[in-house]
C-alpha cells in the first residue's frame, strides 16, 4: 500500500525483495549464533550462509497455494539450500521473524524520516533568521493583534519541528525491538542468550518481556510521533495558505515559469503544495489511531493487527518522508513580500497598539476597568468610521490629562514591541541565534 506520494529512497525498505532479504538475515543470525553454541552443525551453517536466498516470484507462487507467507518463504529457502535448511527457523515462530523485520524496517524508514526532519529544521532556521526583523501583524482569530515578525513565526515553527525531531529519535529506540523467544514468549526452544546474540548482530534490542509478539504500544508510540509531525507540518501549512491569500498576499508558494494554477482560470496562482500537506496530515492521524486500536490483541496475540500494520508501517512512513521533503523545499522557495506585511501593519490605523494605551492609563492610575473603556471606545470609532486611533485618542480631553502627547506617542513605538525578539531567539536558538 504505497501512495504515489512516495519518495523512490523509501519504496525500497518496503519491497517484497527487501523484506525476505531482512527474514533471511534474521534466520541467518540465529543460525550462526546457534552454530557458535555448537546446537547445529558448522557445517550445516556455512551452506546456509552460502544459499540463503529466495525469489519472490517464487514465494508468492507457493504461497498462492499454502496461504501463509512465512510457511511460503521457508519452503522457498528450502529448496536454495537444501538437506540443511531443517536447521532454518530452528525453534522460531512466524512472528520472531516478522515483528524483528518490522524493525528493521522501521528504524531504516525513520533515518531517512530524520534526514528530511533535520532539512526542515535547517531550513526554518535560515529563514526565521533571514527574516528575524520582518515586521508583520501578528492575528488571533484571524484579526489584527499586535505587531510580530515573520521570523517569530518561522521560529515558532523550528522550535515545534524541533520538539517533533526529538520524538521520532525516542520512537525510533522505542521499535527498535525485535525478539526469537518463540511462540508465546517464553524461550521454550530458544534460550535468551540466543536472542540476545541475534539481535546484537541485527543493533536491535531484545524485547524485555514479549508474547508471541513484541507489544504493539511501541509502534503505536511511533505512529502518534508521526501523527504529531505531520500536524506540525499542516499548521505552517495552513498558516502559510492564509498568508498567501489574494487579499493577505504576505507570502506566495513557489510558482514555476510553466506552471498553471488552474483550467479554467490563467490567473491563479494556488498553494496546492501547501493544501496537499495538510490534507496528508489527516490521513497520517488516522494511521496513529489504527496503531492505538493494534495495542489490544487476544491473549498472547491474535492476527488483527497485521492487515493494519501492512498499510501503516510502509504508508505513514513514506507519508510524513514526503511531508518533510515537500515542506522543506517550500520553506527555502517561499516568497516573502516585507512591503506587504509592513502595509497591513499601517492599515490597522493604530488599533493595533490599544493594548499598549491601556497599560499605559492603567500605570498612571486609571482603573483597568475606565482605562479599558476610554481606549475601545475610540477603537471602536476608528474601526466604524476610520481615521487613526492615535489621532483620536490625541484628541480626546479626558484622557490628556492623564497621558502626555509624547507618553502617547510611546505608546505607538513600534520598536516597543519588537525590543525583546533577540532574546526570544536566543532561548530558542542559543548562540546560534547571532547579535
Amino acid at each position: 500500500m504505497i501512495s504515489r506520494y512516495t519518495r523512490p529512497e523509501m519504496l525500497g525498505i518496503w519491497s517484497d525483495e527487501h523484506r525476505y532479504a531482512l527474514w533471511t538475515r534474521i534466520e541467518v543470525a540465529v543460525c550462526r549464533a546457534l552454530a557458535e553454541r555448537r546446537e547445529i552443525p558448522r557445517e550445516a551453517f556455512e551452506v546456509i550462509e552460502a544459499r540463503a536466498h529466495v525469489e519472490p516470484a517464487r514465494v508468492a507462487e507457493i504461497e498462492s497455494r499454502v496461504h501463509h507467507d512465512v510457511n511460503a518463504y521457508l519452503d522457498a529457502l528450502a529448496e536454495e539450500i537444501g538437506p540443511a535448511a531443517r536447521y532454518v527457523h530452528l525453534g522460531l515462530t512466524s512472528s520472531d521473524i516478522l515483528d524483528t523485520c518490522l524493525a528493521l524496517q522501521l528504524c531504516e524508514a525513520l533515518d531517512l524520516i530524520l534526514e528530511q526532519s533535520e532539512r526542515v529544521l535547517e531550513a526554518l532556521h535560515s529563514r526565521a533568521l533571514e527574516h528575524k526583523r520582518t515586521v508583520c501583524v501578528g492575528r488571533t482569530h484571524g484579526i489584527f493583534a499586535e505587531p510580530t515578525t515573520f521570523g517569530l513565526k518561522l521560529l515558532y515553527a523550528y522550535d515545534e519541528m524541533r520538539r517533533n525531531h526529538k520524538r521520532l529519535q525516542r520512537s525510533r529506540e522505542a521499535v527498535a525491538v525485535g525478539k526469537t523467544s518463540g511462540a508465546v514468549g517464553t524461550f521454550a526452544h530458544l534460550s535468551p542468550e540466543v536472542e540476545a546474540a541475534v539481535m546484537a548482530e541485527l543493533e536491535l534490542a531484545p524485547a524485555e518481556i514479549s508474547t508471541q509478539i513484541v507489544a504493539r504500544d511501541r509502534h503505536a508510540e511511533l505512529m502518534n510521533a508521526l501523527a504529531l509531525v505531520a500536524t506540525g507540518i499542516e499548521r505552517i501549512a495552513v498558516e502559510m495558505r492564509h498568508l498567501a491569500r489574494t487579499e493577505v498576499g504576505e507570502v506566495q508558494e513557489f510558482f514555476g515559469s510553466e506552471q498553471k494554477g488552474s483550467s479554467a482560470m490563467p490567473h491563479k496562482r494556488n498553494p496546492w503544495r501547501f493544501e496537499t500537506l495538510t490534507g496528508l496530515a489527516r490521513v497520517v492521524r488516522g494511521y496513529a489511531g489504527a496503531a492505538l486500536e493494534n495495542t489490544v490483541l487476544w491473549h498472547e496475540r491474535d492476527i488483527s493487527n497485521s492487515s493494519v500494520e501492512r498499510v501503516i508501517g510502509p504508508d505513514a512512513t513514506a507519508t510524513v518522508h514526503f511531508m518533510l521533503h515537500r515542506l522543506a523545499e517550500l520553506i527555502r522557495a517561499l516568497g516573502v513580500f516585507p512591503e506587504r506585511m509592513r502595509s497591513h501593519l499601517d492599515e490597522s490605523r493604530g488599533l493595533v497598539y490599544s493594548g499598549t494605551v491601556l497599560l499605559a492609563l492603567a500605570r498612571h492610575g486609571l482603573s483597568r476597568q475606565e482605562a479599558y473603556r476610554l481606549v475601545q471606545e475610540h477603537a471602536m470609532a476608528t474601526w466604524d468610521h476610520g481615521g487613526h486611533l492615535y489621532d483620536r485618542l490625541l484628541a480626546d480631553e479626558e484622557l490628556g490629562k492623564i497621558l502626555k502627547p509624547d507618553e502617547l506617542a510611546e505608546c505607538f513605538d513600534l520598536e516597543r514591541h519588537l525590543r525583546h525578539v533577540d532574546t526570544i531567539f536566543a532561548r530558542v536558538l542559543g548562540e546560534e541565534a547571532g547579535a
